[in-house]
């Protein structure tokens, strides 16, 4: 009976098949991945997801921010303002051996807007005169609105006294002034400008503007013939 019993179990077997042992896995939190796997385990789970989730709104936000501003461009196709110096009168213009510089400039300006679907919004307009690298003296254009392919004109006066330390160089270029009685004064525009297109309104820009001029003084016009030359300007954004 041992051998029979011997023989059963090297037998062939034929009953139902044995099923594998299961394998037991270990999961956390309810997405079975790491705390940040969907936007839904975020405000359970972890801040860093929120974070990411932010960042990439803002980028989103961005990007159709840039788009959005380029189709504005392509449509409108905007043109640089354009000012000249039409007209300069100094009838002062006198350095004191104090430093103290009097003097008096009556300036014309011609601001053209050649867009025609962009209107400008001139918020600040500081006029300063300089010579050399020396400011000596400012002056305030009322705000005003300027409409599609329009020509503006505006006026400027520096007038008063102020003290003004130049260098050797400058120093010399003064007493060649003074001589030829043709006067070398920078006039720097300080702006706060804003672009309508249609019903949008731009944010402020603040570009800057100089124009270099030859400015005869009093009567030295007449005496030796030089007049003063309308005088464009350059504007950088």
């Amino acid at each position: 009976m041992g051998d029979r019993h011997h023989q059963d179990l090297n037998g062939a077997y034929y009953g139902p098949s044995i099923p594998p042992p299961r394998k037991v896995s270990h999961s956390h939190g309810r997405g079975g991945g790491g705390c940040c796997g969907c936007i839904g385990d975020c405000l359970g789970c972890c801040g860093c997801c929120i974070l990411s989730v932010i960042f990439n709104i803002l980028i989103t936000i961005a990007i159709l921010l840039a788009i959005a501003a380029l189709i504005i461009w392509l449509i409108f196709r905007p043109n640089a303002i354009k000012f000249h110096v039409t007209d300069a009168k100094l009838t002062q213009f006198t350095l004191g051996a104090d430093n103290n510089l009097r003097y008096n400039l009556d300036l014309n300006f011609t601001i053209r807007n050649p867009n025609r679907r962009i209107g400008v919004y001139y918020d600040q307009i500081e006029v300063r005169g300089y010579y050399g690298d020396e400011r000596f003296g400012s002056s305030n254009v009322a705000p005003f609105y300027q409409g599609h392919k329009n020509t503006t004109e505006v006026g400027s006066k520096l007038e008063g006294q102020g003290l003004v330390v130049l260098n050797g160089g400058d120093r010399k270029d003064l007493d060649e002034d003074l001589k030829s009685g043709i006067y070398r004064i920078d006039a720097k525009l300080r702006l706060r400008v804003r672009f309508k297109f249609g019903l949008i309104k731009s944010w402020r820009f603040r570009p800057k503007v100089r124009c270099d001029l030859k400015v005869p003084l009093g009567s030295s016009n007449v005496t030796s013939g030089f007049q003063f030359q309308r005088t464009k300007c350059d504007i950088d954004f």
